[in-house]
């Protein structure tokens, strides 16, 4: 290989020496580079040691004396970073830091002018006039320096400069990657400022969450909210003291201080009167703005703030109003020792420090309330409960409205007193002490006359007595608040309808005056206390009148003997009526012979009393009501101002203005009417029209039935002794209503009562039978044992027991000692005795009672108690007894009465469906014979026309044939002969085709005839193939005759077992007639839709046997029926074809006749656009033909 010459070898050295010092070069800018952003990485949050590393590696690489960083700070330099050997020169020469830029200076220029400047050598005179500023760095030893602007965003925010001591200028590489260091300072600058952003606002959400965890912790107490706002407040701020204020209107008060180390105590100064000369608080607070004092240095401090700043060294604060709904409730204040403003951001943090503690007071104070006002609430609902369980006893009300007043009122004891009489009775008290309680239990009752206090509240007022000890107080009250250790109280009164009837007061140990809202909560105590007294008296005489009520009602619905006196019952109807119906008054007539007498009556005023007794009896005739009454209607009177003067005048003397009557009826006939008044004038609501009607059905039962009900009557007022008896009758009343058609429960309820109410062991019931009368309820101890001993025993006429001499004599039976009766059943008697050797309960009866159940006079049944004493049976056992029997025969017969009502039903509801059945064939009859007189009609003039066209036509055939015998003998041109030949042909052919045609009009006109004489609605055997055939090709020869060009395939499937069926044949035809005629539409329709494509119309039917039934289908693929039309297609008059095509009538008379004349069904099956099907299944022997053959 030839050598390569000295020179071109040293060229080459020097160059690959090149090409390494430049890849050494590259390799130390890319580790600078990676060195740098090591650090960033490394310390996110810390710009000083990013900016301090890049600052070293420039100074490094570049060979420089000095290199500093500066960041802009507003108008001036901020933050500085100088590093080389330089240094200190460069920053004694040039101290740019917190010095206003300006572009005399080259960095100035750099950040001023946003470009990079590079001055390769400093003695240039040119430099040096461009920038003034160059001068102190060249007398510091600098020979070329350059500037690089610091960006963000495009726009610049600091300056790298960079100074050599020789004159050795910057390369374009240099200048580049110098560029490259700038941006990366600004980026670890960026980096640095969203890192410490985010940090505080990660500290500050912290402190927020912290702040709201302590708002849900404490929803009752605001003060660990207040503290941790104030630490949280030092802390972030950085700042020495943080504290928050409450005021009112006048003054102010610390509830909360912190410091760097932690919570203080607030200061001691008590309530500090609001003034705003005397403090900043005060300012805030009476203007309700932010206040910002940034140096305090630089304003007069009032007197506080002085002592304040001379103290703690406090220096600048800010302070934050509590506004709630625009009124200042305090304040939050954080203060520092140093000067400086707080920035927006940490203005808009104290502010949500200052929302969170109005949230917090809001809390608390809502929180509290409703806490309260549930406490409220539930005593509220506690006495409501009390109330509700205790409708007849006062008692526990009045001590669940003490206690729960003396716990809501935080008070010390709470009484509750009642005003009978001349006298104040003590009715429920919270205990103190043993011997106060007796005390003041033994000072009670007390005279009015010497509760001076009743006074006070007679007028409704609520009192109090902020001290006990004072003058003004009473002395009763006062000796008793020293007896009972209180020293305070409130007292309101009970008021019913403005009189005082009672009073509750609470007390407490110290002086002093009730909140409002306690005052309010106590009246409201002593409003429940009046509702439950007047409860209580509403609820003991509702319950009488309503067991009353119901007594009467269940056994008005048993009673079934003639009418006799029935004056009580008026007058009770028109009592309850009045009542409930919320009337002036009531009056009740009887109808006699069309005479109205007035029976009972609600009284309003003697003279109107009067006059309404003296207008009585009259005709019912004579008013405008009578007509409607008479025809058993009920009639309103609206305004009794537009009666007659008679009316009127009667109206106004009693004090109303509108009226309802409402008849009672019997078997449809008026036979009395019940009237109600009104002041007003108006209708009467419905639900009362129908209690009134009530009471009419029960004052009809009443006079039907006086008697009966009058001794139920007063055997129920005689049951009303004791509270044990008048509920076990409503309970035994209550099962006869509900089990109308159980008789055993009753009897067993009836049983069950008796014997409990009784005092007795056993009680037996027995019915009569066919022959004798048997035991059919036991209850009582030793149910099993008696069973056995009494079921299966029928008893008859006879003295061996108390039952046996019940049937006898039909009176009331007992035997005082078994053992000492010598009729008595000695079998019965054995029994007992061999039973009273054991533990069994039977061996323990040694008398029994029997009563007997009657109706009509003659005994039903006997009810017996037995027990373990022996003696004769009180009075009050024997009644109660007897009126058990009784309630057992008004279960008897309720029992009858409701099935002979069932059954009653049960025939009149048979009567009406084949009342409804007649009147329904009887239209359609009419109808179909209206149109049968129609068609026959058409036929017949149709007929006659047709008859002649047919004659004449084969008459014109006849003559064209002798047209061509005679035209064949005359001599004709050979052209003429033809065209003669041609047309006697064409006309014969068109002759004959009119004869066929006329005879397949007269084939359809006999065949309507043949419908019309069918529609005389005979119903008799048809073959269904053969209606069927018939109504094919009627529907199809009318369609052709309608249009010519009609064509479709009828295809038929008739099964030859379908047979004969009992029908009307001319109506069946209708139907198939329509069906057809529907389908012909509908393949018609389809066609004209697709075109000619193909489509064939195809009509089918089918018939098949299904032994007791015969089904029929007609279907067709036109263009089906959508669901929408098919749920209402059987509807009357509704149709889809246009109007004149169709009446609507077609499918809902098709549905009448299948379905109501002939027992049958039809159904639709069908899909938009390919097909519909008609099913029919028809019976063999309708439900007409049942009739016709009557009963067998």
């Amino acid at each position: 290989m030839t050598a390569l010459p000295p020179a071109v070898e040293t060229d080459l050295s020097e160059e690959n020496e090149r090409l390494r010092g430049e890849l050494r070069a590259a390799r130390d800018r890319q580790a600078a580079g990676a060195e740098i952003l090591r650090t960033i990485a490394g310390a996110p949050g810390d710009a000083e040691r990013s900016l301090q590393r890049i600052a070293e590696i420039t100074e490094r690489l570049f060979g420089a004396s000095s290199v500093s960083l500066l960041i802009a700070d507003g108008e001036r330099w901020g933050r500085t970073i100088r590093v080389g050997a330089g240094s200190e020169r460069i920053a004694t020469a040039i101290p740019l830091a917190h010095v206003a830029i300006t572009s005399q200076f080259m960095p100035g220029a750099v950040y001023l002018e946003n470009r990079q400047v590079h001055v390769p050598d400093t003695d240039d005179p040119a430099a040096m006039a461009r920038w003034p500023g160059l001068a102190p760095a060249r007398t510091a030893g600098t020979r070329t320096m350059s500037g690089t602007p610091l960006r963000r965003e495009g726009r610049a925010i600091g300056a790298l400069i960079v100074h050599r001591d020789r004159p050795v200028p910057f390369t374009e590489d240099e200048l580049a990657l110098l560029q490259s260091f700038a941006d990366q300072a600004a980026i670890a600058t960026e980096n640095a400022r969203l890192f410490n952003e985010t940090q505080e606002a990660l500290a500050r959400q912290t402190a927020t969450s912290e702040i709201l965890r302590v708002i849900s912790q404490s929803p009752t107490d605001v003060q660990p909210v207040f503290d941790a706002i104030v630490l949280t407040a030092t802390r972030l701020f950085r700042r020495d003291l943080a504290f928050i204020l409450e005021c009112d209107a006048t003054t102010y008060w610390p509830v909360a201080t912190a410091g760097p180390e932690g919570l203080r105590p607030p200061p001691d100064l008590g309530a500090v009167a609001i003034d705003t000369d005397a403090n900043f608080p005060s300012r805030v607070i009476v203007t309700g703005k932010n206040l910002h004092l940034p140096d305090w240095s630089a304003v007069e401090l009032p007197d506080y703030e002085r002592m304040v700043h001379e103290t703690l060294g406090i220096n600048s604060a800010l302070y934050l109003p509590l506004l709630r709904e625009g009124k200042c409730i305090g304040l939050l204040g954080i203060a520092g020792k140093q000067a400086g403003i707080f920035g927006e951001s940490e203005i808009a943090l104290a502010e949500s420090f200052r929302d969170q503690a109005l949230i917090a007071i809001e809390n608390t104070r809502l929180f509290n309330e409703t806490r309260e006002a549930l406490e409220r609430q539930t005593a509220t609902a506690d006495i409501l409960k009390v109330i509700a369980s205790s409708p007849n006893d006062v008692q526990p009300v009045f001590e669940a409205i003490a206690a729960s007043a003396k716990r809501l009122l935080g008070g010390f004891s709470a009484t509750v007193v009642r005003f009978v009489g001349d006298a104040l009775h003590l009715v429920a008290f919270t205990p103190t002490n043993a011997t106060a309680d007796q005390a003041l239990q033994a000072s009670f009752p007390m005279p009015l006359a010497v509760f001076s206090s009743f006074n006070l509240v007679r007028g409704g007022q609520t009192v109090q007595f902020t001290d006990t000890e004072l003058e003004d107080v009473p002395r009763v009250n006062r000796e008793i608040a020293r007896l009972r250790g209180y020293r305070s109280m409130v007292f309101t009164p009970l008021m019913s309808n403005g009189t005082p009837i009672g009073m509750i007061s609470v007390t407490r140990k110290e002086p002093g005056s009730f909140s409002t809202h306690y005052v309010q909560l106590l009246q409201t105590f002593a409003d429940q206390a009046v509702i439950a007294i007047e409860n209580v008296r509403l609820f003991n005489e509702t319950k009488e009148a309503l067991e009353r009520q119901t007594a009467t009602a269940d056994i008005l619905k048993v009673i079934a003997s003639s009418p006799s006196d029935v004056q009580p019952v008026f007058e009770a109807i028109a009592e309850r009526s009045k009542r409930l119906v919320d009337a002036l008054s009531t009056t009740v007539f009887r109808l006699v012979d069309g005479v109205m007498h007035l029976r009972a009556f609600t009284p309003t005023n003697p003279e109107a009393d009067a006059t309404l007794k003296a207008i009585f009896p009259v005709p019912l005739l004579s008013f405008s009501w009578g007509e409607a009454i008479a025809r058993g209607e009920i009639f309103r009177v609206i305004d009794t101002e537009q009666e007659i003067p008679a009316i009127r005048d009667l109206a106004r003397l009693r004090g109303f203005r509108s009226m309802l009557f409402v008849p009672l009826l019997r078997d449809r006939t008026p036979i009395g009417v019940i009237a109600v008044t009104r002041v007003e004038p108006g209708p009467y609501v419905e639900h009362h029209v129908q209690l009134l009607q009530t009471f009419a059905d029960q004052a009809v039962i009443a006079i039907e039935n006086a008697r009966l009900f009058d001794e139920v009557q007063a055997r129920t007022r005689d049951l009303a002794e004791g509270l044990q008896q008048q509920t076990a009758t409503a309970e035994v009343l209550k099962v006869i209503s509900r089990s109308v058609f159980d008789l055993q429960s009753v009897l067993d309820t009836l049983v069950e009562s008796a014997y409990k109410l009784c005092g007795a062991n056993l009680g037996l019931l027995y019915l009569r039978g066919d022959e004798a009368f048997e035991c059919k309820a036991i209850a009582g101890v030793g149910v099993a044992e008696a069973s056995l001993l009494f079921k299966g025993r029928p008893i008859r006429a006879g003295r061996g027991t108390a039952a046996e001499r019940v049937i006898l004599t039909g009176e009331v039976q007992s035997i005082t000692d078994f053992f000492a009766d010598p009729e008595m059943d000695p079998k019965i008697r054995e029994a007992i005795r061999t039973a009273g050797g054991s533990d069994s309960s039977i061996g323990q009866i040694r008398s029994t009672l029997a009563v007997p159940m009657t109706r009509d006079n003659a005994v039903i049944g006997v009810m017996v108690i037995a027990r373990s004493q022996t003696g004769p049976f009180p009075q009050r056992q024997i009644e109660l007894l007897q009126t058990f029997a009784d309630q057992a025969v008004i279960a008897i017969e309720n029992v009858r009465l409701f099935d002979e009502v069932q059954a009653r039903t049960r025939e009149l509801s048979q009567s009406l469906d084949e009342l409804r059945t007649a009147q329904d064939r009887l239209v359609q009859t009419e109808k179909l014979a209206s149109l049968g007189q129609l068609t026959a009609g058409i036929a017949h003039e149709i007929k006659n026309p047709l008859n002649f066209v047919n004659n004449f036509s084969a008459l014109s055939a006849e003559l064209t044939d002798e047209l061509n015998d005679v035209l064949k003998s005359a001599t004709l041109a050979g052209n003429i002969r033809e065209e003669v030949d041609e047309l006697t042909g064409l006309l014969k052919d068109n002759l004959e085709k009119v004869v066929q045609h006329g005879k397949r009009a007269d084939s359809i006109v006999k065949n309507m005839l043949l419908h019309s004489r069918e529609g005389s609605g005979e119903h008799r055997p048809a073959d269904i193939n053969a209606l069927l055939e018939e109504s094919l090709n009627l529907a199809y020869h009318g369609a052709r005759a309608e249009k010519p060009q009609f064509n479709v395939t009828l295809q038929r499937d008739f099964d030859e077992a379908a047979g004969t069926i009992e029908v009307f044949p001319q109506e069946i035809t209708r139907v198939f007639l329509n069906l057809i005629s529907n389908g012909f539409y509908a393949v018609t329709r389809r066609k004209m839709e697709i075109g000619h494509s193909g489509f064939d119309p195809i009509v089918s039917a089918t018939t098949r046997n299904l032994g007791h039934a015969v089904e029929i289908r007609i279907r067709d693929n036109g263009t089906g029926i959508p669901a929408e039309v098919k749920e209402k297609m059987f509807n009357p008059f509704f149709t889809t074809k246009p109007a004149g095509e169709g009446t609507g009538l077609g499918l809902s008379m098709s549905h009448d006749i299948i379905v109501k004349q002939h027992g049958g069904r039809i159904e639709v099956e069908t899909e938009p656009g390919r097909f519909t099907e008609f099913t029919i299944v028809l019976p063999r022997a309708s439900a007409q033909s049942d009739k016709n053959r009557g009963p067998t």
